[in-house]
């Protein structure tokens, strides 16, 4: 590999990853629980999550967060108690959340749980609705960062994560065999909005180097449905979302949790950028899928959080160089935990994997 004398700046860095092009070091990033933070400044760290991000040299911030909702800032409180709340929420849905801490929530009730109700109510919803992003908000925050040249995302949710959020995965999951084309609707209506948002920022001269989308399409055991269910379904608008993004001289990096290694043939087909975080658990290794993908697809991710919450110097050193070294050998890895950075790590451990991502992470 080639050594580069000058160090890049983080835009720079992470272009040149995403394109597989010679570059100084991997490109950082990561994302924190809360807990994990109070953990963390229970152990000595003296500081915040921006802190460990700049103790880590992160690369990448975000711009916005897209996510259009039928009834925007509705939070209503039907419940409660010292720990929990019950409340109806922004997409018509009745749930069981935490109170003091960030966890799953309990889903109670999906109100949007037919075509009927999706074209009566609450499509109609979503197109009066607007925006979804404030772009007051956005150009504040791109101010407070414009004094470091970050590799700067428009983040947002996709199609089918807003599907599972609105109707439930049992109700989608179900309608994608049986009732295909109102889920197609559902999807095309999703990705205009999402992209009608992200296009409001770029108007607004709220400059981005990548759209960064959300969606989980698998469990740890595979998929939620067939490679050519995806194809037939949602593939097409992923499709959309990546062409946005590269019409606009801008990257596309797809985030999903879960096994999707038989659908990685139609990530690259659909001309993705990077895959991200690519989850340890669910059987997802880049030292086992950069020599067959390497060449078309960037990584991110995959350092297993579960081996550093077990806190074995060795084993997180292992971990560190082998999957650092598969995803380098084509230029086209950047570091993240495979998920995020569950409270059961230590700052000790997550120190130690500082070090060795200095250690081994660079070109």
């Amino acid at each position: 590999m080639t050594t580069l004398t000058a160090a890049l700046t983080s835009r720079q860095r992470m272009t040149c990853m995403l394109e597989r092009r010679d570059h100084d070091r991997i490109p950082r990033y990561d994302g924190y629980w809360p807990q994990t933070i109070a953990r963390w400044q229970s152990e000595g760290l003296l500081g915040d999550a921006r802190t460990v991000l700049d103790m880590l040299r992160s690369d990448v911030v975000g711009v916005c967060w897209i996510w259009p909702a039928p009834f925007p800032g509705r939070r209503e409180i039907l419940e409660e108690n010292a720990e929990t709340e019950v409340i109806l929420d922004r997409m018509g849905n009745v749930s069981r959340v935490w109170k003091h801490k960030q966890g799953t929530p309990e889903h109670i009730r999906f109100d949007c749980d037919c075509a009927e109700k999706w074209f009566r109510q609450y499509k109609p919803a979503l197109l009066k609705a607007g925006l979804s992003v404030n772009l007051d908000d956005v150009a504040q925050r791109a101010e407070s960062n414009a004094a470091y040249p970050y590799f700067r995302t428009m983040s947002g949710v996709e199609s089918f994560e807003a599907m599972r959020q609105l109707v439930g995965d049992e109700v989608l999951l179900a309608a994608m065999a049986l009732e295909p084309e109102w889920v197609r609707d559902m999807s095309r209506t999703y990705t205009d909005l999402i992209l009608r948002d992200f296009q409001a920022v770029l108007d607004r001269g709220l400059g981005a180097d990548a759209v960064w989308v959300f969606g989980d399409l698998g469990y740890c055991r595979g998929p939620f449905f067939s490679p050519s269910m995806y194809r037939q379904l949602i593939w097409p608008d992923h499709v959309r979302m990546r062409k946005f993004a590269h019409e606009r001289g801008l990257k596309f990096i797809y985030h999903t949790d879960g096994d999707v290694r038989t659908l990685l043939d139609l990530f690259v087909e659909a001309g993705f950028d990077c895959l991200q975080p690519m989850e340890a658990k669910a059987h997802m290794d880049v030292r086992e899928l950069a020599p067959k993908y390497g060449q078309k697809l960037s990584f991110f991710g995959n350092i297993d959080m579960v081996v550093a919450g077990r806190g074995d110097r060795d084993e997180i050193e292992h971990e560190i160089r082998t999957k650092l070294a598969a995803g380098m050998s084509n230029r086209g890895y950047a570091y993240h935990s495979d998920h995020s950075v569950h409270p059961g790590v230590s700052w000790a451990s997550y120190q130690w994997i500082i070090e060795l991502i200095d250690r081994y992470g660079g070109y």
